[in-house]
């Protein structure tokens, strides 16, 4: 049976047979799938990171604005440090026992003139304040530039009358001071006078000096005179070899590393000493004969200390040396202006070398006050403690603006230690070379120096002496040191000059 086939009514196909355009779709190629943990954890790193870049600002001004802001004020290199002086009179420098140090006097018309009643006894730890600064002037500026006298005070806002800003009270004694200057006499150098258990500054004493009072009329002259350094502060950034005085880190080297064999110590002198070419003699070669440690520091004997140094371990002096400062890149706790000592000595030193450091020449040099120092860590037991200069701050009307005191650096070296270098020095005083200072009713102890300098025939010798004394109390009170250039054997010139500081200090008066 034959089947038809219908089509079922509708449009009409168009006439034409093209069928109407495909319209193609391109379908992307599916994407890996996101990593979102990923992705925040790189948010996160990049977050943290700012927050900590942010903490480390808000840190660094912390510490610009809390502990260098002092030193940022009274900085030479700070264009801003004068802002105030349309505002405020130059505040006064006054000595501890109440005498004036400097102050600003007003003329009628308004001119200001800074006075230094005392001149050239504190040019250099007082300053100047007219051609730039320098000393307090420079490093207390900010306290001399501000006024903290009661707000009512300040606020004079229909007044053109200037303000007088706060007043410095030093550390250092007139009488010291004054007996310091006499007694260095012609001598180029440096007299520090301070007390070991405070680290307060009594006397500083630089030579050549200048007078503050007329800094502006020889200011050509004293800046175009490039042998004498008479701006220079000695006391703080002359550079000596320390010559014997350096055998104080000698001995103790050797007692650290002999603690208990260091008594039966025994050397013969015979006035020189060579090894491998390299020669050390004694001062003016005087020969010592057998003597123990105690006697070879007292009586300082060279050729001692020079074979102690070639005995050492090595690095051993070195460890000492850096334990106590002494580099190129160390400086000292405090907030005087300083240079750094020198000490270069390296594990594969010659035996000359050697020798030379042990002896306190070489490549070594110290600041007086660096050589204070260390003189004071012994007098005191071990403890070095920071030096100062400034008691405390004061305004005008007498309001209490800041005060300091006496800051522990650090322990350097054990009560026993410091207790035998202690007797090594009483020795030195008793029955070596700085007998002369035996005669008082205290008690000195202390440790010179004859410190050789250049060569052979443009060359000279320093002299050093570095000490404290003790009055009835037996505690250490007062610890002075002495550099005078060109002066000879310590004995000779810085001993006599020492005495003077610590009689003055006791009030001691000859017989």
């Amino acid at each position: 049976m034959a089947m038809k086939l219908f089509r079922k009514k509708g449009k009409k196909e168009p006439a034409n047979d093209k069928k109407p355009p495909v319209r193609e779709v391109h379908l992307e190629q599916e994407s890996e799938p996101i990593d979102a943990k990923g992705r925040n954890t790189e948010l996160g790193i990049i977050t943290y990171a700012f927050v900590l870049l942010f903490i480390a600002m808000i840190g660094y001004l912390v510490y610009l604005n809390v502990w260098k802001a002092d030193s940022l004020n009274s900085s030479s290199y700070n264009t801003k440090q004068d802002a105030n002086e349309d505002k405020y009179v130059r505040g006064s420098i006054y000595s501890s026992d109440g005498q004036v140090l400097a102050y600003t006097s007003v003329a009628e018309d308004g001119t200001e003139t800074r006075v230094y009643p005392y001149g050239n006894v504190f040019s250099h730890v007082v300053g100047y304040s007219t051609v730039g600064k320098s000393g307090l002037e420079s490093t207390s500026n900010s306290d001399l530039m501000t006024s903290h006298t009661s707000v009512l005070t300040q606020l004079r806002e229909e007044s053109d009358e200037k303000q007088l800003g706060d007043s410095v009270y030093t550390t250092l004694n007139t009488t010291l001071q004054q007996t310091a200057y006499s007694a260095l006499g012609s001598y180029n150098g440096a007299v520090i006078a301070m007390e070991p258990d405070t680290g307060k500054i009594l006397a500083m004493v630089s030579k050549p000096d200048f007078d503050p009072n007329s800094i502006s009329e020889i200011w050509e002259q004293v800046i175009n005179d490039s042998t004498s350094s008479v701006l220079l502060n000695r006391a703080t950034q002359g550079l000596y070899p320390p010559g014997s005085t350096f055998k104080i880190l000698t001995t103790l080297a050797y007692i650290r590393e002999n603690p208990t064999t260091y008594s039966d110590f025994s050397f013969d002198c015979e006035g020189t000493l060579e090894q491998s070419g390299a020669s050390i003699h004694c001062y003016n070669y005087k020969v010592h004969g057998t003597v123990d440690l105690k006697t070879a520091f007292a009586k300082s004997c060279n050729t001692t200390y020079a074979s102690i140094g070639l005995n050492l371990e090595k690095n051993s002096l070195a460890s000492v040396c850096e334990e106590f400062l002494l580099g190129d890149s160390l400086t000292l706790p405090t907030s005087l202006v300083h240079s750094a000592s020198k000490f270069d000595l390296s594990s594969d030193a010659s035996y000359g070398e050697i020798m030379q450091t042990a002896i306190g020449q070489g490549n070594t040099e110290v600041t007086p006050l660096h050589m204070a120092m260390i003189t004071a860590t012994v007098a005191n037991d071990g403890v070095m403690m920071r030096p100062y200069l400034v008691d405390y701050v004061e305004a005008s009307d007498g309001t209490s603006v800041s005060s300091n005191s006496p800051s522990k650096y650090k322990r350097l070296m054990t009560t026993e230690e410091a207790s035998i270098l202690q007797e090594f020095m009483e020795e030195t005083v008793i029955s070596g070379t700085a007998t002369s200072l035996s005669w008082y009713d205290f008690t000195v102890a202390g440790k010179t120096g004859s410190a050789e300098y250049g060569s052979e025939e443009s060359g000279g010798t320093h002299s050093w002496f570095v000490g404290y004394s003790s009055g009835s109390s037996g505690e250490a009170d007062l610890v002075v040191v002495v550099i005078a250039e060109d002066g000879g054997a310590g004995s000779d010139t810085a001993v006599p000059i020492a005495s003077q500081v610590f009689q003055a200090y006791y009030n001691y008066v000859a017989e």
